[in-house]
């Protein structure tokens, strides 16, 4: 009997997958609860295997928590957690998308270490991104173009025939020309455009100035 094999992913195909994969409850990841529990993230994901809290694996392997289960938990644990304070509902999901191992660690470290309140999702390829996007429904997409596979130009090709994602800031990052990626298909007309190396200081007004204007 002959052995079958899997068809490669296309990108369109992946973000079909991703759109079933859509769940009503608000989830965040495992960084932002940790915020939110005033915990460790290692902590944390001990809570999750213990089931003290309810939490799922996106089909690329991104764990998300229940905000409902976090507040049952501190309702339980820790009463004196739930001071008033802005929603977590309200936060700012952004995602990354970066194939840089040493970029992706910059991201990380100045978006999770900000006062901001942002449920950050980092991954190192468009085709990753493409599959659990519906469920992680971002508010802002931070990319590159230049990556392995599927680029961040077909991404984004992809991601704006999606009615799910109408509204979502797209902020392209690459050391690409204006040129060549006019070459190569151009961005949507939405999406702004920053040369390499991003500067973190702006990086932190601009999306200060989303989460105030996405509570307002």
């Amino acid at each position: 009997m002959p052995v079958q094999t899997a068809e490669p992913v296309t990108p369109e195909g992946a973000l079909a997958i991703a759109e079933l994969q859509g769940v009503g409850e608000d989830y965040c990841g495992t960084t932002f609860a940790a915020k939110l529990m005033g915990l460790s993230v290692a902590t944390v994901q001990a809570l999750v295997e213990k089931g003290e809290v309810e939490a799922w694996k996106t089909r690329g392997g991104h764990r998300r928590i229940s905000l409902a289960s976090i507040n049952r938990y501190l309702q339980r644990y820790s009463p004196q957690a739930m001071a008033p304070g802005p929603d977590p509902r309200d936060r700012l999901r952004v995602l990354v998308v970066e194939d840089d191992p040493v970029t992706r660690e910059l991201y990380r470290n100045f978006l999770e270490g900000w006062s901001v309140s942002m449920d950050c999702s980092i991954m190192q390829s468009a085709l990753e991104a493409l599959v659990d996007i519906a469920s992680l429904r971002p508010d802002v997409l931070i990319t590159d173009l230049s990556m392995p596979g599927v680029d961040g130009i077909e991404m984004l090709k992809v991601l704006v025939r999606n009615e799910q994602l109408v509204g979502m800031q797209v902020l392209v990052v690459s050391g690409l020309a204006k040129k060549e990626i006019d070459a190569r298909g151009g961005l949507p007309t939405d999406a702004l455009f920053l040369p390499k190396p991003i500067n973190f200081d702006w990086l932190h007004g601009y999306l200060s100035a989303l989460l105030a204007a996405k509570r307002a």
